[in-house]
C-alpha cells in the first residue's frame, strides 16, 4: 500500500490520471475497473482531456463497471450505466464491445454475476481498478461485514444509503433497495488499485483503512494486503493520519532509490 497525499482535489485526480496514462503507455489494451460517484469525476475529466489532446487512445482499452443498482434500467438517469455514459464513455473512443456493465435488470442474478466474473477473466483481469470509499469504509457496495473474499454478487443496501438516495428519485417506488457489486475478492485481484478520497468527511475512514487493523468492519482495510494499492487523498482526507509526515517522505524519495544505490557503488 502506498499513501499519496496531494494538496487538493484537483492535484489528487491529476495523480490518478498520470498513473493511468503511464500504464497505458506500456499496455495499450489496458483493462480498467471504473467507479461512480463524485470523487472520480475529476479523473474522468482528466482522461477525456488527454484524449482530446491526442495523448491517449481508448480504442483498445476495456472497461468494467464496479457496481449497479438492481431494478432500474441502463437508461435511468440514476443508473451507474447512465453515469458512466454521460461522464466518460461518450466523450472518448471506447468501442462498445469493450465496455462491460453489470445489468440492473438481469434475467438470472446468479448467472449474470458468474458471467461477469468470467468476462473479467477472459480479458486477462483488471489492470487498474478505481475506487472511492464510503464514510464507513466500504468499497464498491461492499458494506461493513462483507466477506473479504467475496465475488460479484447481489447486496442489500443499508437504510442510510436508501434514505440518501430518496431525493434523486421522483417515483419513490423506484428507489433501489438492492445492488450488484464486484466483491472484495474480485477487486483484490486487480493488478493496481487506485483508491481516491477527498474531504474531511472521509478522513476517519481513511485513517481506519490505512492505520487500523484489517477487518471486515472496515472493508477498505483489506487494501493493506495489496502490493499495488495506491491510496490517493487530499489534505483534508489525510487529516487524521498519524504518520502523515512519513507517507510524504516516502512518496518524495521513492524515485531516488536507483540514484542512491548507484552512488553507493561508485564509492
Amino acid at each position: 500500500m502506498e499513501i499519496i497525499i496531494k494538496k487538493d482535489y484537483h492535484r489528487m485526480c491529476g495523480e490518478a490520471v498520470k498513473l493511468i496514462h503511464q500504464s497505458w503507455q506500456k499496455k495499450k489494451d489496458l483493462v480498467l475497473g471504473l467507479a461512480t460517484g463524485k470523487t472520480p469525476l475529476g479523473v474522468y475529466e482528466g482522461l477525456i482531456r488527454l484524449y482530446r489532446e491526442r495523448e491517449m487512445d481508448f480504442s483498445e482499452i476495456s472497461a468494467f463497471s464496479l457496481d449497479e443498482y438492481l431494478g432500474i434500467p441502463d437508461e435511468h438517469p440514476q443508473s451507474f450505466a447512465f453515469y458512466m455514459q454521460q461522464n466518460f464513455f461518450q466523450h472518448v473512443n471506447f468501442k462498445n464491445e469493450n465496455i462491460f456493465r453489470l445489468d440492473g435488470l438481469p434475467d438470472d442474478i446468479e448467472a449474470h454475476c458468474y458471467e461477469y466474473e468470467e468476462k473479467i477473466r477472459m480479458t486477462g483481469g483488471i489492470d487498474i481498478q478505481i475506487l472511492g470509499i464510503g464514510r464507513n469504509g466500504h468499497i464498491g457496495f461492499n458494506e461493513p461485514s462483507s466477506s473479504l473474499s467475496s465475488r460479484t454478487r447481489v447486496k442489500t443496501l443499508t437504510q442510510e444509503t436508501i434514505a440518501a438516495n430518496t431525493p434523486f428519485f421522483l417515483d419513490k417506488k423506484q428507489i433501489p433497495r438492492y445492488c450488484l457489486t464486484m466483491g472484495i475478492g474480485t477487486i483484490m485481484e486487480s493488478r493496481m488499485i487506485l483508491l481516491l478520497a477527498s474531504g474531511q468527511e472521509k478522513s476517519h475512514a481513511i485513517r481506519q483503512s490505512i492505520e487500523g487493523p484489517i477487518t471486515a468492519t472496515i472493508p477498505a482495510s483489506i487494501l493493506q494486503l495489496h502490493v499495488q494499492a495506491k491510496i490517493i487523498v487530499d489534505e483534508e482526507a489525510a487529516g487524521q493520519l498519524e504518520r502523515k509526515s512519513y507517507y510524504r517522505w516516502v512518496y518524495e524519495h521513492k524515485d531516488n532509490v536507483d540514484d542512491f544505490l548507484a552512488d553507493k557503488k561508485t564509492k
